[in-house]
């Protein structure tokens, strides 16, 4: 117990410490005009589906924090819907900010592993079910933000972009296709390389 205790402390430290080197560096976050295609979801899905939830959303909750964190100290033109201590041309953020960076993130911890688990007991190969928890996970994450900003900030973020609230469907649709889909990729080609390079009986006894 004391060796398989020591195993989940060394992952969890190991995704944290990757999750914290996303976030110091310009692979964290790339910037593509407003909005960013982000990695820091990867380390979350595979401490979800390795660890447990327990430990997806405790790493969920710093993916979270590190994103208001960054709206904050190096803000860009819609940071307001992602730190309440922002103002952007007069918008400011407010308690839905908080929502938006953190919820989204807290659920991509718990996500793919309540997933995963649901899948390997309909005895589903150990790869593809990580694969199609983490594609999930991260799809379900991009609707939850871009729906919390349509929902909390939609006149203010039009605004900002020069846009009316009638077209930012579209231009979430242009989100999806262009940031959305190669972050929902990387998470499923990731976590199904992970768990078939990890020995089988290794991901069970550390998830027990």
């Amino acid at each position: 117990m004391k060796n398989q205790n020591t195993k989940r402390m060394t992952l969890f430290a190991l995704f944290l410490a990757i999750e914290i080197m996303l976030f110091c560096t310009p692979f964290g976050f790339l910037q593509i005009g407003p909005l960013a295609i982000t990695l820091m979801h990867v380390p979350v899905i595979a401490a979800s589906i390795l660890l447990g939830v327990k430990e997806g959303m405790a790493l969920g909750l710093v993916f979270g924090l590190c994103s208001m964190i960054k709206a904050t100290m190096a803000p860009g033109i819609t940071s307001f819907v992602f730190s309440p201590f922002v103002t952007i041309g007069g918008i400011s953020g407010n308690w839905s900010s908080l929502l938006i960076a953190l919820v989204p993130r807290i659920l991509t911890g718990y996500i793919p592993g309540a997933l995963y688990s649901l899948l390997q007991k309909k005895g589903m190969n150990q790869s593809l079910g990580a694969g199609l928890a983490a594609m999930t996970a991260t799809m379900v994450h991009t609707v939850l933000v871009l729906g919390g900003i349509w929902v909390f900030f939609g006149e203010p973020y039009a605004a900002v972009l020069g846009s009316a609230r009638d077209l930012l469907m579209g231009l979430f649709g242009m989100t999806v296709l262009t940031n959305s889909l190669p972050e929902t990729v990387v998470a499923g080609l990731v976590m199904a390389a992970l768990v078939k390079a990890i020995r089988v009986p290794s991901v069970k006894a550390i998830r027990a």
